[in-house]
């Protein structure tokens, strides 16, 4: 469920975009595929994803470093991927690059402690 993560720091890839409908079943095995793709890059570390039912999504990606998500970036497949989400798949899109300083969960919180 939750992206098993290092020890902080490490890079998260938020990509948030919302979809156009076009050719969803090509979609959906370009996804998949792309998964797997990023999972055999050096440096991809997990990925966390959901969709509404509107159509807007939010992938987040964590690396080790950003010449990993440089690599990812640029890799053949990825970049057929990209150019296809932009020419069919997505009305709009944005990507953020974040440095992740810290990080805790439910189990290290204080308000569990607490109850």
């Amino acid at each position: 469920m939750f992206a098993k993560t290092p020890k902080p720091p490490y890079f998260a890839v938020i990509f948030t975009s919302k979809r156009t409908g076009s050719y969803p079943a090509d979609y959906e095995h370009t996804a998949e595929a792309m998964v797997a793709g990023a999972k055999s890059q050096p440096g991809f570390l997990g990925h966390e994803n959901t969709r509404s039912e509107d159509g807007v999504g939010i992938m987040v990606s964590y690396w080790l470093d950003l010449d990993s998500i440089r690599n990812w970036k640029a890799n053949e497949d990825h970049r057929t991927a990209q150019a296809k989400g932009r020419s069919i798949w997505y009305e709009d899109y944005r990507v953020r690059i974040a440095r992740v300083e810290r990080e805790y969960s439910l189990a290290d919180s204080e308000f569990k402690n607490s109850r």
